[in-house]
């Protein structure tokens, strides 16, 4: 009998569906060979500080820096109640140890994401109860059946998989050791009263910084004013052309005055066509979807969404089986999956109406061994979804969309060049023409590209000049980071690069240097948000007056550089590849964090976040209780019988669901009203046609138990 542990429920019975195992029992499946269990996730975390030492549990600069000699793991804490454990992940690891010491099972399979996330998770869980039995590992991309009955087929010893285990453990701790002794110093140092911390982490405060410094640029940005020259032009057959005067490769001027005696000199002159360029240009595709372009995609396209998000819903279709594994930082698949993406596009190509365009090929954009990371890009599954809801139905089509257009023809369009001469005059008129000849890919889609037509002229034809103006522009600030230029940016580590998709770099990714993996960016950016370090204003991503502050003030400016945190995090990629030792990484992180805590404390004395005192809220009294003749106050949710404590039921709820019925809400106005008239007048309800009426409410006690009901009157 073999144990299969596996991340999540939902993969559980993806593996159970596979395996065609329907005997499910509290806490796992089992068939004839194979028993399936999960976990929750993490099931066990790192101790607290106070876990080690009790004296932790109130900070005091003195204490710090605070590093373990031994880290040490728990029963992960119960979210809502920290000093206890989860009772859920308590009972479900009991679950899980008690059928590995089975008697029947001899070989134990993590099946975890294959990451050094999923690596952490199945190994903490498995090597807690010190198994003597083989321990193997499942490495899959995606879930559906045919990949889950090969994976099995194709076990691998989980000792191999020490290197990526390490660099789990690695980043794991240096973000405890870095976050615990940073923000309890930080918070102790910068900030006056109790209730929140400053925090501090390793990918938080370089993220933050890379939308302080857009911030700061748009800030400084001093606007200028310049200037062009257009002149209209008319050919023989009276068409007509528009060209931007061109001087020394330059065609914004900052004088007007510059431009003035120009537009007099060509004005109704005849001129020459110097040079005509007709260019055919070949449009790929844009590259399959890793995770960082997918969320930047979809952000971008639509309101209302966030990185995270995205993850979430992209997890739920991979663990629904329609999609492969969504956390890479690959754009292309491995040469291997040749054969199996082929069947994917047959399956996917009957349902499009330009299915007869679409041709499979094995090309080095989409197959590319030296362009994956672990796991290959995003596509769809051979398994075709019956049903989603909105959100899926929106990543799904985009990551769908996507595949199909590598194997759509190429988009061809002619790009036209042309430059006039008027005699007489220094420089020269520009005009650029685009026509798209071939739609390709685009109809997938259905890109609309904008065509600018130029009329048909050749070499030395002569032109007049019709009309000519000179246009006042003013040069524009940076735009503010939206979270997908946020997440390009810390993809590539602040590399500044032009093509959104250029080979170097794909290759500085891969390499390792980036801010955070594609798992963490959406969280760090939601973290930003969460703890008042930025904000939103639309798409925009802006710091607040605390990101700033937290900025212009925390010491350790190390820990804002880009480069800084892109070589923490090359240093983990060394690690799971085998080329960096953990314990020379930890050491440098223990030495940093030491360095780093004296430098907050000898640090000069400044607030940077202030924490007010709540308010004393005085419960304002809307009249007298009709049950029992107390007060009747305002609360969050309702208003209600001071007497309450005392068994008194009256209470009308604020969201009141009979109201609601009539698309209303309960307010201050209507409740004294029916307290001092025992009736109100009620305008704009909603009947069930959608027509608006008028009516009296009435509020009044049940005959037989102590709740109220709503009565209704028309005017008469």
């Amino acid at each position: 009998m073999k144990l299969i542990l596996a991340e999540k429920p939902s993969v559980a019975k993806n593996i159970a569906d596979a395996l065609n195992i329907k005997t499910k029992k509290d806490g796992y499946y089992e068939g004839d060979n194979y028993v399936i269990t999960w976990a929750f996730g993490h099931l066990v975390e790192l101790y607290d500080a106070k876990d080690y030492d009790s004296n932790m549990a109130r900070w005091k600069m003195e204490k710090f820096p605070f590093i373990p000699t031994d880290f040490k793991y728990k029963v992960k804490s119960n979210p809502r109640k920290r000093d206890v454990s989860d009772p859920g992940a308590k009972k479900q690891l009991r679950i899980i140890h008690g059928l590995m010491k089975r008697n029947d099972v001899d070989l134990i399979i993590s099946a975890c994401d294959y990451d050094r996330e999923g690596q952490l998770i199945g190994d903490s869980i498995i090597y807690r109860a010190k198994p003597k039995k083989q321990v193997a590992r499942l490495l899959l991309n995606e879930w559906t059946p045919q990949e889950v009955l090969h994976g099995l087929n194709s076990l691998r010893p989980n000792e191999e998989m020490t290197p990526l285990r390490n660099a789990g453990i690695s980043r794991q701790w240096a973000d405890w050791v870095i976050g615990i002794n940073l923000t309890s110093v930080a918070t102790l140092k910068y900030q006056k009263g109790k209730g929140k911390v400053l925090n501090i982490g390793r990918v938080l405060l370089p993220t933050l910084k890379i939308i302080y410094d857009r911030d700061q640029e748009i800030a400084d940005f001093v606007p200028e004013d310049y200037f062009k020259l257009t002149a209209t032009f008319e050919t023989k057959d009276k068409q007509t052309y528009e060209g931007t005067y061109v001087e020394d490769s330059k065609e914004k001027f900052k004088q007007k005055q510059t431009l003035e005696p120009i537009q007099a000199a060509v004005q109704q002159k005849t001129a020459t066509i110097m040079e005509k360029q007709v260019v055919k240009k070949k449009e790929y595709p844009p590259f399959l979807f890793n995770l960082s372009n997918l969320q930047g995609y979809i952000t971008n396209k639509y309101k209302g969404w966030t990185s995270a998000k995205v993850l979430k819903v992209a997890q739920s279709l991979y663990e629904k089986k329609y999609i492969t594994y969504p956390r890479t930082a690959s754009t292309a698949l491995e040469e291997s999956l040749v054969g199996k993406t082929k069947k994917v596009l047959k399956t996917l190509a009957e349902d499009v109406p330009y299915c007869d365009d679409i041709q499979f090929r094995k090309s080095k954009r989409i197959f590319n061994n030296s362009k994956v990371e672990s796991h290959s890009a995003i596509i769809p599954t051979y398994l075709k979804p019956r049903r989603l809801t909105s959100d899926e139905e929106i990543v799904y089509t985009a990551i769908k969309n996507r595949f199909i257009m590598q194997f759509m023809p190429l988009a061809v369009y002619e790009e036209t060049k042309i430059i006039t001469k008027v005699d007489g005059v220094k420089g020269i008129f520009a005009s650029k023409g685009r026509v798209q000849l071939i739609e390709g890919w685009k109809k997938v889609e259905k890109i609309q590209t904008k065509e600018t037509l130029l009329p048909v002229i050749e070499k030395g034809d002569l032109v007049e000049v019709i009309d000519s103006t000179v246009t006042s522009h003013v040069t524009k600030p940076p735009k503010h980071h939206t979270e997908k230029t946020l997440l390009r940016v810390m993809e590539t580590c602040g590399k500044n690069v032009k093509e959104a998709d250029s080979e170097e770099t794909m290759e500085h990714v891969l390499a390792g240097f980036s801010i955070g993996t594609p798992a963490t960016r959406a969280e760090t950016i939601k973290k930003l948000k969460d703890v008042g370090y930025i904000t939103t204003k639309q798409k925009n991503l802006v710091c607040t007056e605390l990101g700033k502050k937290l900025v212009d003030t925390f010491p350790v400016k190390d820990l804002f550089n880009l480069q800084f945190t892109g070589r923490l995090e090359k240093a983990l990629s060394d690690i799971q590849h085998g080329n960096l030792s953990k314990k020379e990484f930890l050491q440098f992180i223990f030495s940093f964090t030491t360095k780093s805590v004296e430098t907050v404390k000898h640090d000069k004395e400044v607030t940077i976040h202030e924490v007010s005192r709540k308010k004393q809220y005085t419960k304002q009294v809307i009249g007298t209780c009709p049950q029992c003749g107390k007060n009747v106050i305002e609360g969050s949710k309702g208003f209600g019988c001071s007497n309450w404590k005392n068994g008194c039921k009256f209470v009308i709820w604020k969201n009141d669901k009979y109201l609601r019925t009539m698309k209303k809400r309960v307010t201050k106005t209507m409740v004294k009203e029916l307290l001092q008239h025992q009736k109100a007048y009620v305008k704009g309800l909603t009947s069930k046609k959608g027509k608006k009426f008028n009516a009296y409410l009435r509020y009044e006690k049940n005959k037989d138990n102590d709740y109220y009901s709503w009565k209704m009157e028309f005017e008469k």
